[in-house]
């Protein structure tokens, strides 16, 4: 099939050697690319129990069948898979930019790292050559110094480079992996993974030219999808980008405020995308292959933080901004480029710090804990400190540096009521007490407290159903756009490009068939998007995660939203999740216990996988 380069490349660091073999055609049938392979590979070369920071532990990096090509958002994705440090269940990360065109040009599909080298290194692959050069001279650097390093070391501008920071080398189970300097694949800890490799950073140049199977009319879509982009559909992006919905969500009463304490922020104004373009944003960029742009960089010009860049989007603007109380802008962009610096994942570093505003409030963190920091809400100082404490693994900063989970159960005091976690990864900025459907698509998400697997969100802001209700039906919805979102980040497009996918299954078939020439129906694709999603569930179920982790923060389940508004005293009890997770549950054909039954594995092709549900099916 073309779309695909057909080989995956394996890298030992233990021992320095590497190997290729061809992709299965199956596979890539099956499992499409980008987090549907990497979750096939890893599940395949990994043990039950493995240890996320031990060197048995593989890590994954596979692109999509569009990668590389010129379709608009689909060139340019990469994703990065393994078992997360923070949840030991599914991590998996997805980014945008150049860098997973680049590695579809140097020929590879997918890379599986395996072991650790003794020393630091970093992997140079330049077409068919590969090696471990020595990343000593690195390690301690940013990932834009470690960028800007390597470059100058291999001598080309425009090699592609994905590395990680202090807070990865650290092993910091909220460490992400950042290529173009601001682009993270961010969720689930995998910058933890790759310290533990003694891995600093991946570099990759490709010459190879992809070609799709039909040409022409691969050529008539990109046009098309192009007009489409210009359009009403992507409209935001190109504007005030995802910062937009900080007033969106602040009028409905559903953007979390101080720790998922309010749903409404007062100073929502001062942080709003409306604000922040007109003072801050120097900059819209593309990815490669993007008809769209939506990098939104912010540069601070004057003041304290004077001469501060970070691209801001919704997910770290809510997070370092009114999660924590802050509505400086100056100081949350000062903490995102932070969060930059030291390779964090800015969603789970801003809840990790409003975790600690709620604590020292209610009296669980004195001010001699926390190294003589006022961390109240709203205290801006407090947060660029807090965050720098983090990232350096300093004071207080030890504890916090693995999220809120592992923090709270250092802390203990009653703090676990604080921390605003699924299955240890911290939650995002929709409040889920009034948008029962994204609750129910973040209670099942197999990656943990996370609103991009499903983008179930969209259903209650839409107006789609009643957002205060819990109901059945809600099972099939989140179902059916858990299977959308798993095809998006395997072909790999951009999320932000979905409302351009007019037919959404229609439109990924054709575009499919048109890279790869293997001809697949929408309903063909639809199944691809199910397999995906159980592949997922049978790691995590291999791992040990059930029902009892498809589960919501305590807040969510025993604090009422407080503000006057329309979403007043809104809560998720336990028997509405209950009634959620068991109507959801048989939307997907699995069991109570929400394990997928041997009849769903045969019906999907999946029986090689029954031993993993072998006494938990019943």
């Amino acid at each position: 099939m073309l779309g695909y380069a057909g080989t995956i490349l394996y890298v030992d660091l233990t021992t320095g050697k590497t190997r290729t073999e061809k992709l299965s055609e199956e596979d890539a049938k099956k499992y499409i690319g980008g987090i549907g392979l990497g979750m096939k590979l890893w599940l395949s070369h990994s043990k039950a129990g493995v240890d996320p920071l031990s060197a048995e532990n593989p890590l994954v990096l596979a692109v999509g069948p569009v990668s590389g090509t010129m379709f608009p958002t689909g060139g340019n994705g990469h994703a990065f898979i393994s078992k997360s440090p923070a949840t030991n269940g599914v991590g998996e990360a997805v980014s945008h930019g150049t860098f997973g065109a680049e590695l579809k040009r140097a020929g590879y599909d997918a890379v599986i790292l395996t072991g650790k080298a003794e020393k630091p290194v970093y992997l140079w692959i330049d077409d068919d050559s590969v090696q471990l050069l020595d990343a000593s001279q690195v390690w301690g650097k940013s990932p834009s110094e470690t960028e800007d390093a390597i470059k100058a070391e291999i001598g080309d501008y425009y090699v592609r480079v994905a590395s990680i920071g202090l807070a990865g080398e650290k092993l910091s189970k909220i460490a992400c992996i950042i290529n173009e300097k601001t682009r993270a694949a961010g969720r689930t800890g995998l910058g933890a993974v790759m310290g533990s490799k003694n891995l600093k950073a991946i570099a990759v140049r490709g010459t190879r030219d992809i070609v799709v199977a039909k040409p022409d009319e691969f050529m008539e879509m990109v046009k098309e999808f192009h007009e489409r982009m210009k359009g009403p559909a992507a409209q935001k992006y190109r504007t005030l980008g995802t910062p937009e919905n900080i007033m969106i969500q602040n009028a409905l009463f559903c953007m979390p405020t101080r720790n998922f304490t309010n749903a409404h922020f007062e100073n929502a104004e001062k942080v709003s995308g409306e604000t922040l373009n007109e003072r801050y944003i120097a900059k819209i960029i593309a990815c490669n292959s993007c008809a769209m742009r939506c990098e939104h960089e912010a540069v601070i010009r004057e003041g304290p933080y004077k001469g501060t860049m970070a691209r801001m989007e919704y997910d770290n603007l809510w997070a370092l901004g009114p999660n924590c109380g802050v509505d400086k802008l100056d100081a949350i962009i000062k903490a995102a480029e932070l969060c930059n610096y030291y390779g964090l994942d800015a969603t789970s570093a801003g809840v990790t710090v409003s975790f600690v505003m709620d604590c020292h409030e209610k009296g669980i963190l004195t001010h001699e804990e926390l190294g003589g920091l006022d961390a109240h809400f709203g205290n801006a100082d407090a947060l660029v400190q807090l965050i720098e404490k983090i990232g350096k693994r300093e004071g207080i900063g030890e504890i916090l540096a693995d999220g809120v989970k592992v923090a709270a159960e250092k802390i203990g005091k009653g703090s676990m009521e604080l921390a605003q976690q699924i299955k240890g990864l911290e939650a995002t900025g929709y409040d889920l007490r009034c948008l029962k459907t994204a609750a129910l698509g973040s209670a099942v998400s197999f990656r943990g407290a996370d609103h991009s697997r499903s983008g179930a969100y969209a259903i209650d802001l839409k107006g789609k159903v009643d957002r205060l209700k819990a109901e059945k039906g809600r099972g099939k919805l989140v179902k059916d756009s858990e299977d959308v979102y798993a095809l998006i980040d395997s072909l790999i497009i951009c999320k932000n490009a979905k409302g351009t996918l007019y037919k959404e299954l229609a439109d990924m078939a054709k575009l499919y068939n048109l890279v790869t020439g293997a001809e697949i129906t929408p309903e063909e694709l639809s199944v691809a998007g199910e397999r995906i999603n159980t592949i997922a569930k049978l790691i995590n179920a291999r791992e040990g995660l059930g029902r009892k982790d498809d589960t919501l923060p305590w807040k969510v389940m025993h604090l009422p939203i407080p503000d006057d508004g329309p979403a007043k005293g809104a809560v998720v009890t336990q028997d509405e999740l209950d009634l959620l997770l068991d109507d959801y549950y048989q939307a997907r054909g699995w069991n109570v216990e929400g394990i997928p039954t041997k009849a769903k594995l045969q019906e999907l092709g999946m029986q090689d996988y029954q031993s993993i549900i072998e006494g938990k099916e019943a």
